[in-house]
Formats: structure tokens, sequence, C-alpha cells
């Protein structure tokens, strides 16, 4: 009788890759934010775009692992000293599309 050894299963199983879509809305506009995203997706290697809105919120996109992405966010929510959170709207969903980076858009 042959077992299969289940360390040899795909990484699929051992890191599910999330996507969080992220609007914030505050004082986020005209003041680095989104720089500010960037660098921290970045340095913890989450993938995905940042940019203003024409109603003055900013959009984020992350896609990673969801402990890293829930990190990421507790750090924007009070890490750049000029900017006003005042509203967070976050929806999860399964990675369909998949980024190469992390960027800034326009």
């Amino acid at each position: 009788m042959v077992m299969g050894n289940i360390f040899n299963l795909p990484n699929l199983f051992l890191f599910m890759e999330k996507t969080a879509h992220i609007f914030v809305s505050g004082r986020v506009q005209g003041i680095g934010f989104r720089f500010f995203v960037s660098s921290v997706a970045k340095r913890r290697g989450l993938k995905g775009y940042v940019r203003n809105l024409n109603d003055g919120r900013v959009e984020i996109l992350f896609q990673g692992d969801e402990d890293v992405i829930k990190e990421a966010l507790e750090v924007i929510k009070t890490g750049h000293p000029l900017a006003r959170i005042d509203k967070l709207e976050i929806s999860w969903k399964e990675s369909k599309e998949k980024f190469d980076d992390f960027q800034i858009t326009y």
C-alpha cells in the first residue's frame, strides 16, 4: 500500500493568498499617504495597488497572506503622522487576478 506524503502537497494548502479591497476616508490625499501605503506593502511583500479617488478617498488593493494584510492595515490606521482615518471599508475575497508587485496608480 502506497501512502501519500502530506509534506509534498502544493503550497496552496499551506499559504492561502487573499485579497483585501479597501476604501479609506478621511484626510488621506495630498499628504503622501499613497507613498506611505506603498512602503508598508512593499516591506511586507504584499502585492496590489493604491490610488486616489475623485471623491477624496484612497483605494487600496492588498494581495498576500491574510495575517500580513491585517498587520499592514494596523500600521496604516495609525502610522502616517498627517493622515486622519475616518473610515476603512474592507472587503475580503479569494485572489483571482494576480499582481506581480505593488504599485501607486493614478
